[in-house]
């Protein structure tokens, strides 16, 4: 695989990002492809190790280590080396529904398990995978491929994010008839709404719609199941139905002066951002702007870097990003050695923004919301935030973040967005097919099943697993396809 002396002969070279004052100027992609004589150098990289971690997608202490679909990384990379794109498009399909996707917002799981990155640089995996994906649509490889022979069998999947589209993909493929059924008015769920554009720009997202539609599956949009269409009335039109709604509970704080104006969920503030882009342009007006506003966002994960980069496109004043938790260290420590996913502090494109616009690094750890200030009329003006600091608790032996007593200190902010993740599935839906739920508010099923307790009701993705990554979505709506695919026909012959 690759060139024996790859990794030696080249160095890393990676697509160049817009410097940050130039990019927030749009809600556009912002980096430079790499050109494919270069991608192919990076192709040959792969040291062609006897274990391959990069796609071994197992468990190490508590944490994925390599790509959780498997892709055959090593494979593709060889194909990409020797020029053979058509085939390296060919071996990447078997295993990723959809690679335009993770190439462009997956944290690359695989290349944190590249071996070649335990002793240098790892292998640029998510970009050469990026570099097949494009070549193939330029090139006309990735086209509409219909089934040959239908089944007649015809099944319903509530939600189009990564996990729906997958299980749809899957299953039509096989000759099932598939409609999706989405509340939205764009097809995607959280790949629309909840990823800004600058990280997948939405064209992506349609090119791929209109392959799946050319292949058979029917969309219908501004379809909210459960209240617009009644359960009962899908199990009764469809062999078998998949639960693909997401974790859409955003996790709230509870704090004095939570009912102040200008304080928002993340998810609302990012659908609304990119719903009027797509619409208008933002000329519509019509989303939360944080235009001359000083924005505190809680909450230290990817969605919370999503509102700072969305915040900074808008011309906030500043911007604020409060984290619970320690910050990372720079290096892996001792006790996260490869090929476990190195826990290290990693500087998103938001936080480079503000860094490189307000001249500082929007974080500030081991911090949390302890009261939201409103003024006479009842509008956010600030808040009140508190140190944090780890406790074990002497019962658990778990340790917790406990609040360090006299640290509070105040806060200007006009817009607060809370980006504290999710808690699991909305309960309408849940409460319209009758599944029941885990203590997570999850869909239940057996273990490494997708069945619920529901006859001839499957679930997948984060209504299933709780909130996650994009690439285990695809993962579990795979999953779920293959097992809907053997209770249909009495066996299967679609991969995972």
């Amino acid at each position: 695989m690759g060139k024996p002396t790859g990794f030696m002969d080249y160095g890393r070279q990676s697509a160049k990002a817009a410097p940050p004052k130039e990019r927030i100027s749009n809600f556009r992609e912002f980096h430079t492809p790499l050109s494919k004589e270069e991608q192919q150098r990076q192709g040959a990289r792969c040291m062609a190790c006897g274990v391959p971690f990069c796609q071994s997608g197992m468990e190490l202490m508590g944490m994925v280590s390599g790509c959780p679909l498997h892709n055959l990384v090593p494979e593709w990379n060889d194909l990409v080396y020797t020029g053979n794109w058509e085939q390296a498009y060919n071996r990447l399909m078997k295993t990723n529904n959809f690679p335009e996707f993770t190439s462009r917002v997956c944290p690359a799981l695989c290349e944190a398990a590249c071996t070649c990155g335990h002793y240098g640089d790892a292998v640029t995996v998510k970009e050469n995978e990026y570099g097949i994906i494009e070549n193939a649509y330029a090139q006309g490889f990735a086209k509409a491929r219909p089934p040959k022979v239908r089944t007649g069998k015809k099944v319903a999947v509530i939600g189009s994010g990564p996990a729906g589209l997958a299980a749809a993909d899957q299953l039509n493929r096989r000759g099932h008839l598939v409609t999706v059924y989405e509340r939205d008015s764009r097809v995607g769920g959280l790949l629309m709404y909840g990823i800004p554009n600058m990280k997948l720009e939405k064209e992506v997202i349609s090119r791929k719609i209109r392959l799946m539609e050319e292949e058979g599956i029917t969309f219908l949009t501004g379809v909210n199941v459960g209240k617009d269409v009644k359960a009962s009335k899908l199990l009764k039109e469809y062999d078998r139905v998949i639960l693909a709604c997401g974790a859409k509970n955003p996790r709230d704080i509870k704090a004095p002066g939570r009912d102040a104006k200008g304080i928002y969920f993340a998810v609302d503030f990012l659908a609304a951002t990119t719903k009027s882009l797509l619409d208008s342009g933002l000329k519509d007006n019509k989303y939360i702007s944080a235009k001359g506003k000083k924005v505190v966002v809680i909450g230290g994960g990817d969605t919370g870097n999503d509102c700072v980069g969305t915040c900074i496109r808008h011309g906030a004043a500043s911007v604020t990003q409060l984290e619970m938790m320690p910050k990372a260290p720079d290096l892996r420590a001792e006790d996260n050695p490869w090929p476990q996913w190195p826990k290290v502090c990693k500087t998103d494109y938001g936080q480079e923004e503000a860094i490189a616009l307000f001249g500082r690094d929007p974080r500030v750890y081991q911090t949390t919301v302890k009261e939201f200030l409103k003024d006479k009329n009842g509008k956010l003006c600030g808040l009140t935030a508190i140190k944090l600091e780890s406790k074990k608790d002497e019962k658990t032996g778990r340790s917790t973040m406990a609040e360090v007593p006299g640290s509070e200190s105040r806060m200007d902010a006009d817009l607060v967005l809370i980006a504290a993740g999710f808690l699991g599935t909305e309960k309408y839906i849940a409460d319209a097919f009758g599944v029941t739920l885990d203590e997570r508010t999850n869909v239940k099923s057996p273990k490494g099943q997708y069945s619920t307790n529901v006859k001839h009701v499957f679930t997948a993705g984060d209504m299933h697993r709780g909130q996650s990554l994009v690439v285990w979505a695809i993962r579990e709506g795979r999953e779920a396809a293959r097992e809907v695919d053997e209770s249909l026909m009495g066996y299967t012959n679609l991969g995972t």
